[in-house]
């Protein structure tokens, strides 16, 4: 029938929490159902292989409707690029405050840069207890899904050809298309659009 076993590849740690860096409490406290959008987001970052090399691919995911609501790709996993996925997601919601922004203990969600836009854009900082991948799992589970439906069938060749790839994923099937048992197997485009109706 043309069928073949997706095979789960070994897991990669991201999280670099060895640093002196202030660290906030965990707010969110796994409590990952909302009633509205943009009260609690949750982000993280992962890897894609690009030929012989890495790229790092952060998000933001809004717990309500399960979109990704920011996103960002880079050759380094540097404050800047949390920096740049919470910058696209408060640009395109028109900026809303006191939301609920949770990630883990990484030097980039800990960074004076990242933790300054928390603060002047009036959000609330949440982060995960020490190892503790549960405290993140709607993350944990995006990437699970992007890589087993997406990343682990391909072969990238290069950036352009990877960032391709993830913007139709995200922005074209993820988002618009794909459903969510979350969110009683809608879509996050048909339940905004519910929600406007």
């Amino acid at each position: 029938m043309g069928l073949h076993a997706i095979i789960k590849r070994k897991f990669k740690h991201t999280t670099d929490s060895a640093h002196n860096k202030a660290i906030t409490p965990n707010l969110l406290n796994q409590v990952f159902t909302v009633n509205k959008p943009d009260k609690a987001w949750v982000g993280d970052i992962t890897y894609v292989r690009v030929g012989q090399k890495w790229i790092h691919l952060a998000v933001i995911v809004d717990l309500y409707s399960r979109k990704v609501i920011g996103w960002a790709m880079d050759k380094h996993m540097k404050s800047v690029l949390a920096c740049n996925t919470l910058k696209m997601a408060l640009s395109s919601l028109s900026h809303p405050k006191d939301v609920m922004v949770h990630g883990d203990r990484g030097s980039q969600y800990c960074s004076k840069d990242y933790q300054r836009l928390i603060t002047n854009h009036q959000l609330k900082c949440s982060m995960s207890g020490k190892g503790n991948c549960y405290d993140n799992a709607v993350c944990e589970s995006f990437f699970h899904t992007l890589k087993t439906e997406l990343v682990y069938q391909r072969n990238y060749e290069n950036r352009e050809q990877a960032r391709q790839s993830l913007f139709w994923y995200l922005e074209a099937y993820y988002n618009r298309v794909r459903r969510h048992s979350s969110i009683g197997y809608m879509s996050s485009e048909n339940l905004a659009l519910k929600c406007a109706g």
